[in-house]
């Protein structure tokens, strides 16, 4: 028998939530203390462009001399001592970004006198509410399994790479969260829950004027609007008429604010470089360039390098790549992972009871279908420069987490049994949260060994 009502079951859920939030508070604020300075991937040309946006104004223009690669190479060879930092406002490699987290950042550059440790908070800031959207969008597709939102939250709070990440001066917490909120409304959407397309629109927008890898909403976000369309077409005696007014309130917004910084790209670096990628390309003279290594090692060593790096560092390798979890943690996490993946494929049947209802049936997809374009886009970006950094998979953490609780919660559910199962609806969340102990772990004995 349930101990505890409906009414009693959310409250407990608010103040576990609001517990997991003061915990990864706590964890990011220990990465933003004990990461060296520079010790976060290209947290320096991020911070530069901080920096001119607070004492020139926006935006700067990325141009020949922003990369130096032999300099990089000796920064992070030397693990970034001391001595080496007296160019290190050179490095400016980032000025062809969209400016909206800059923007964001740079009043408290200049409140802060420049600290670098003020907007690794910032960041962090940004990161606490990508962990309530994948609260939220967990919550939203399985309503009866409250567990399973608790532990996708707790996926993204404690994945170890993760929270370094959202401990950095980078934009990529931005743009996650943009991301997560747009996913979270775009489900309610689709339930007709009231959200409004101009909101989405916005939303959009935002994210094009944060960072590049957020496109994949241009075209989700109108196929969710279509398809939500397809399903009250005929209860609602909504006409095409209605499917384009719709979309038109979306494209607006998004396509104003977008556009506003594409002509700004294209009248800088000339046509067709709407996005600045064209200019970026041109200035990373000495990138490792897909091509090259194929050419040099071939298709099975860049495969297989592919594959090895990008896994690890999902989970966890720090600094400038030069810090991986040791080899019994990643085989733990693999361990954790397999779980997962057996727990969905062993709940496929339970999951397609609770997908009766059409609307989380087109909600289930847009989100799987997030899943699929981020890895899409990670594969395009790696055609042209070796990237092999997990990281660039995160627009899709929360998709992945959701899936990662759903089949450790099916796995509860079979080993429990539905009477016990109910009882324990908590267990799924706390085996998630057994991340942040590794996570305090590595605080204390690998992150210190990025010092100089």
């Amino acid at each position: 028998m349930n101990t505890l009502s409906p009414d009693n079951h959310s409250r407990v859920e608010r103040w576990l939530l609001l517990v997991l939030l003061g915990v990864y508070g706590l964890l990011a604020v220990g990465f933003v203390l004990r990461t060296p300075v520079w010790q976060a991937p290209d947290e320096p040309a991020h911070y530069n462009y901080v920096a001119q946006v607070a004492e020139n104004g926006c935006c700067p223009v990325i141009e020949p001399g922003d990369w130096d690669q032999a300099y990089l190479e000796t920064l992070r060879g030397q693990q970034f001592a001391p001595e080496l930092l007296d160019a290190i406002d050179t490095l400016e490699y980032e000025d062809h970004q969209p400016p909206l987290y800059y923007l964001l950042a740079a009043p408290v550059y200049s409140v802060s006198g420049g600290s670098l440790t003020a907007l690794r908070l910032v960041s962090v800031l940004f990161g606490a509410g990508v962990v309530v959207c994948a609260y939220g969008v967990g919550g939203a597709l399985l309503p009866g399994r409250r567990g399973v939102a608790l532990a996708a939250a707790a996926f993204v709070a404690f994945l170890p790479q993760h929270l370094a990440i959202l401990a950095s001066v980078n934009n990529d917490s931005l743009a996650e969260l943009i991301v997560g909120l747009t996913l979270w409304l775009l489900i309610l959407y689709v339930q007709g829950r009231g959200v409004p397309v101009w909101l989405l629109g916005l939303l959009v927008g935002a994210g094009l004027l944060t960072k590049m890898n957020t496109i994949f909403l241009i075209g989700l976000v109108p196929l969710g609007i279509t398809l939500r369309w397809w399903l009250v077409r005929r209860r609602d005696n909504a006409g095409l008429s209605a499917l384009v007014r719709a979309l038109a309130l979306f494209a607006l917004p998004a396509l104003l604010l977008a556009g506003l910084w594409w002509a700004r790209n294209v009248g800088v670096y000339g046509w067709p470089d709407l996005f600045g990628l064209g200019a970026h390309n041109a200035v990373v003279v000495g990138q490792p360039r897909t091509a090259e290594m194929i050419a040099a090692e071939g298709w099975g060593a860049y495969l297989r390098a592919a594959l090895y790096y990008t896994y690890n560092s999902f989970w966890g390798q720090f600094g400038w790549m030069a810090y991986p979890l040791q080899t019994w943690m990643y085989a733990a996490l693999t361990v954790f992972l397999g779980v997962a993946v057996l727990g969905l494929l062993l709940g496929l049947r339970r999951l397609r009871g609770a997908l009766a209802d059409p609307a989380l049936r087109v909600a289930w997809a847009l989100l799987l279908l997030a899943l699929v374009v981020t890895f899409a886009q990670f594969v395009y970006y790696n055609t042209e420069f070796v990237q092999f950094q997990g990281r660039y998979l995160y627009p899709g953490l929360i998709p992945f987490a959701v899936l990662v609780a759903l089949g450790l919660d099916t796995g509860r559910l079979v080993l429990l049994g539905e009477p016990r199962a109910t009882r324990w609806w908590w267990l799924t969340p706390a085996v998630v949260a057994l991340l942040a102990p590794l996570d305090l772990y590595l605080l204390w004995r690998v992150i210190p060994l990025l010092n100089p």
